[in-house]
């Protein structure tokens, strides 16, 4: 049986647009696959899949008659993890759920079930760090500033958490690493991009804080300093509640 091969942008609703053609055009064997993360391989059809919002729209609208509104969350939330070649992990747990005549998501028997499982569980703990240890830092036009790097696509799940948490003020959580933010102007949350290369420093935005805003970390430094007893130092126990990767970021580690 010949392998077909599907090329789509990444994006859920480019995967949910694969989905739609593997059942529009009665696929079996296919093998997902990221544009730019292709090898090509001998005896396979290669199709690239066009994102196609109505499509998508078809498709979710079926995933919700099959999967519960937590599990479709679920789905979205592992899709977030962007990880290299779990691509046919998320299009097998798909077309298992519109194959099944139940509902799949605690199928634990089931391989696909399983992995999404552990990939939200994975995207959640991420989602969970940054909402403890983003510290914005204020900018000359009063909006509150935070850089974050985390390891997967997580800030489409944290703009509930602090919109509700930060109502009140104009900030905007940007991830270097994925090079998008988002941006809260006290009513609306939107995806921004931030052009840096004048600077090409990204996480040195130093000559844009207020004047006060130095003060305020330096006060913060010292009461951190001051309430760090030296004799009960565990790093390793603060290590592990605090990765490494997370220290370029917070003030008290600045």
């Amino acid at each position: 049986m010949m392998m077909t091969t599907l090329l789509y942008d990444g994006s859920f609703e480019g995967l949910l647009t694969a989905v739609f053609e593997v059942y529009e055009h009665k696929m079996d064997a296919v093998n997902l696959v990221k544009t730019g993360k292709y090898t090509t391989a001998m005896f396979e059809q290669v199709i690239t899949i066009v994102t196609d919002e109505a499509r998508a729209t078809r498709v979710l609208k079926g995933l919700k008659t099959k999967l519960s509104p937590m599990g479709v969350q679920r789905l979205y939330a592992a899709h977030l993890a962007e990880m290299d070649d779990e691509d046919n992990n998320l299009i097998g747990f798909i077309r298992y759920a519109f194959n099944s005549d139940k509902n799949i998501e605690e199928d634990y028997g089931n391989r696909f079930v399983v992995r999404v499982s552990e990939m939200v569980r994975m995207v959640r703990r991420e989602k969970h760090r940054m909402e403890a240890f983003v510290r914005f830092q204020k900018l000359k036009d009063e909006t509150f500033y935070a850089s974050v790097e985390p390891d997967f696509n997580v800030l489409p799940l944290l703009i509930r958490h602090f919109k509700s948490r930060y109502a009140d003020q104009r900030w905007i959580i940007y991830d270097l690493k994925r090079n998008y933010g988002l941006y809260y102007d006290l009513h609306d949350t939107q995806y921004i991009t931030l052009d840096f290369a004048e600077s090409n420093k990204p996480s040195d935005l130093m000559t844009a804080f207020s004047e006060e805003e130095g003060i305020y970390q330096h006060l913060w430094k010292n009461y951190f300093n001051s309430v760090n007893i030296k004799s009960r130092k565990n790093t390793k126990l603060h290590i592990r509640h605090i990765p490494k990767r997370y220290w370029k970021h917070l003030t008290e580690k600045i």
